[in-house]
């Protein structure tokens, strides 16, 4: 039986619990993760910290992303051992809906962490529970020469207007899935574009649904015929924006549900998504 030690990403980006709220945005949006272990001098865990957390923190003091990212964590943080079960990693992912991201700590030091993206990835062998375990590194992670391959581009711009259009924030060029095609795709997809979610169009480009990990995760041990393909597992008639929402909507929206993407819409038309890093 696999142990979490044998799955888990062992190069993690980290902030400290005394940097500003800054230096974690700056490193979310540059990575694309949507949460990142808090951590002390000495790396010993302390918290959690969302682009979620955010996002409400904007909505209470404005953009004042100055104050230390102590004052939003979440230092209740649910962590499991390196020596522990592999299958408990995702019994408690999927038990925690908003949890995407499992610390693992021994000793309340941080040694790595088991993410839904990994138990999505297939084992070389195949199968969907899975991960890669990368060597563990201390000091600064955000600055790994190999976690640093991973770095997405990002505009270094001021948070855009609450006014402002919702159309200057959302990613226009949409990955997208039809309801016909098999989860193992759906998969595949969200691993290659390091996206939580995907809308699902029907063949008109008409949003009918949103399938997430956490769809494919909770039914990826399902035998049933009509479980194999994203109609079966998806969301359906899913929260949208329509076109014409501006930024303050969006985020309000985003905050208010928790949501990790939106999908973007002209009537019932996809046209755009928008996510936690394009609102920050």
């Amino acid at each position: 039986m696999a142990r979490v030690q044998d799955i888990m990403t062992a190069r993690v980006v980290t902030v400290r619990s005394d940097s500003p709220i800054s230096t974690a945005v700056e490193r979310m949006t540059r990575y694309g993760f949507s949460a990142i272990p808090v951590v002390t001098a000495a790396h010993r865990l302390v918290g959690i910290v969302s682009l979620l957390d955010i996002l409400r923190h904007r909505e209470l003091s404005g953009a004042d992303d100055a104050a230390p990212v102590s004052e939003i964590m979440n230092p209740d943080v649910v962590t499991l051992s390196p020596l522990a079960n592999a299958s408990v990693v995702a019994h408690r992912l999927h038990s925690h809906g908003e949890l995407r991201v499992m610390p693992i700590v021994e000793g309340g030091v941080l040694v790595g962490v088991v993410t839904r993206s990994d138990l999505l990835r297939p084992r070389p062998q195949g199968g969907l529970l899975s991960g890669l375990r990368r060597r563990f590194r201390r000091g600064d992670d955000a600055q790994d020469e190999v976690l640093l391959g991973f770095a997405r581009p990002h505009a270094n711009r001021p948070p855009a207007a609450p006014g402002a259009p919702v159309r200057d924030v959302m990613t226009a060029e949409v990955v997208s899935v039809t309801a016909g095609v098999p989860v193992e795709e759906a998969a595949e997809l969200l691993l290659r574009h390091r996206h939580t979610a995907l809308p699902v169009v029907d063949g008109h480009g008409m949003l009918i649904g949103v399938v997430s990990e956490a769809d494919l995760l909770k039914h990826s041990a399902s035998i049933r015929h009509e479980m194999r393909t994203v109609g079966g597992v998806m969301t359906k008639r899913p929260v949208a924006l329509d076109i014409t929402a501006t930024v303050a909507e969006a985020r309000s929206l985003v905050a208010d549900r928790g949501l990790r993407l939106v999908p973007v819409v002209d009537g019932l038309r996809l046209v755009g998504v928008v996510s936690r890093s394009d609102l920050v």
